[in-house]
């Protein structure tokens, strides 16, 4: 793959790179036209495929994640996608042990991590800059393309590739939706029977927020907050993991809340950790 990017490199062919954990849906071909866009029709597409060890705890669904690598592919080639890199783990990580031994080098943001997804899954960012990191040293794209459902995942990359020096663009694509508002992602699959339906108070509870935001101006924190823990609770088998309120560009959280706010939430329904955000 890097010997293929390098041939791109000196041929002057502009290279746009997707990173996926694969089980694509129409949100990640979305992120695929965006990329295209950006490189044009002379340039290369690569596409990731790749359930990173690193960015689970022991006590999340690594190996019940969803793969259908064949089923992929096909959606990705008539997407048109010149390249998809699935690299095994010991390409990834090298001589890499429940105790790493062999492997040792990791990218940590130390701020931007703190809170919400990093608060609630400590080890999760650091294993997600780390596989981006290598990921753009492998591929070495000029674009790269993100969804904004992973909001502060986002602003994090984006922090990695200013501090260090990337010669990368960040580009966030908006959150591709079901018709019922919830928010597109692999782990839906796990939703069955009448989960799928309490999923959506993710997106029913930003619509609250927002509705409270421009009918009342300003808002104490304390008070949307309980608002939406008690929509969240309403549901039988929905439970409120974080709500936050925040800056969208420091990730600084606000003490009131006022249009132009940024709302993040995870949320378990049955088993399934959900995540989801907009601005206010």
């Amino acid at each position: 793959m890097q010997r293929l990017a390098k041939k791109w490199r000196r041929a002057g062919e502009g290279i746009g790179l997707v990173p996926t954990m694969g089980y694509l849906h129409a949100g990640h071909l979305r992120l695929v036209r965006e990329a295209r866009k950006r490189v044009g029709k002379r340039g290369k597409v690569v596409v990731s495929i790749y359930v990173n060890p690193t960015q689970f705890a022991p006590t999340e669904d690594l190996s019940k994640y969803p793969r259908d690598l064949k089923r992929d592919l096909k959606m990705l080639r008539e997407c048109g996608v010149d390249v998809v890199f699935t690299p095994e783990d010991s390409e990834m990580y090298p001589d890499r042990r429940p105790v790493p031994a062999g492997f040792s080098t990791y990218v940590v943001e130390e701020k931007l991590s703190r809170t919400m997804e990093g608060a609630s899954r400590p080890t999760h960012f650091r294993g997600v800059t780390t596989i981006v990191a290598k990921l753009f040293n492998i591929v070495q794209p000029d674009v790269a393309v993100f969804g904004q459902k992973d909001f502060q995942q986002a602003a994090i990359i984006r922090r990695m590739v200013r501090d260090l020096d990337f010669p990368v663009r960040i580009i966030v694509a908006p959150t591709v939706r079901e018709k019922d508002g919830l928010a597109m992602s692999s782990r839906n699959k796990y939703l069955e029977g009448d989960l799928r339906r309490q999923a959506t108070v993710l997106r029913r509870a930003i619509e609250m927020a927002r509705a409270t935001v421009k009918k009342s101006k300003r808002i104490p924190l304390a008070r949307l907050k309980a608002d939406v823990g008690a929509m969240i609770e309403s549901e039988p088998d929905a439970r409120l993991d974080y709500v936050e309120f925040f800056d969208p560009e420091s990730l600084v959280a606000v003490a009131e809340i006022t249009s132009g706010v940024q709302m993040a939430l995870a949320v378990f329904v049955g088993k399934t950790r959900l995540i989801d955000n907009e601005r206010l």
